[in-house]
């Protein structure tokens, strides 16, 4: 993270002493940055007793949307929002899961055709929740943690990687065996550490 943090200082003081185009300087407002994403990560499942923890894979196409504002097409702010279908694997199982997450970015961007972009996000909430498998269903919920990208703006499109690190704090155990517990597990969580590419589309209102 202070590795992110002198970097997004550094663009900001370049975009400050070089953005001179008059026309660009008057813009600002609403943007919409709707967008696809695909997921590979790592991850660890803290299961309760009997079971053991699990090391799996979460692997998935999603989709991702920002709302927010830009100043000058330079700085911007937007609330951001994730959903997908990943397959949470290891090598005694594969699983469908549905995830969602939310949070809120900043980030700075070359106010060109051309430029890039780099920004960080503060994950506020959001839940995995994976197929049964071995007669135990589990949905992980309490998302936090964070994300730092960077991309490349050409014309309405950009091309994105991001690092993602999220903690699933607590745990739902909606199914045990031939029982249906709807029990909450609050010393069950997840983890995971995942890299995501995309491509989107940020434009103006």
């Amino acid at each position: 993270m202070k590795m992110y943090l002198v970097a997004l200082s550094i663009m900001a003081s370049y975009l400050a002493l070089n953005v001179r185009d008059a026309n660009a300087a008057d813009k600002g407002g609403l943007f919409i940055e709707p967008g696809v994403t695909y997921e590979m990560g790592d991850g660890k499942l803290d299961l309760p007793s009997p079971f053991d923890d699990d090391d799996v894979k979460v692997n998935g196409f999603g989709a991702m949307a920002r709302v927010g504002f830009h100043i000058s097409e330079s700085f911007f702010l937007a609330a951001d929002g994730r959903y997908s279908k990943p397959q949470v694997d290891n090598d005694d199982y594969k699983a469908d899961a549905e995830a969602y997450n939310y949070g809120l970015t900043a980030g700075v961007q070359m106010p060109t055709t051309l430029g890039i972009r780099v920004w960080g996000t503060w994950v506020a909430g959001g839940q995995l929740d994976p197929e049964k498998d071995e007669n135990l269903d589990l949905k992980f919920q309490d998302a936090n943690g964070y994300r730092v990208g960077a991309g490349i703006k050409l014309g309405i499109v950009s091309l994105n990687v991001e690092y993602q690190q999220l903690t699933y704090k607590d745990a739902e155990l909606q199914e045990l065996g031939p029982f249906t517990v709807g029990e909450n597990l609050n010393d069950t969580e997840a983890t995971n550490d995942s890299w995501i590419a995309s491509v989107s589309f940020p434009f103006s209102l």
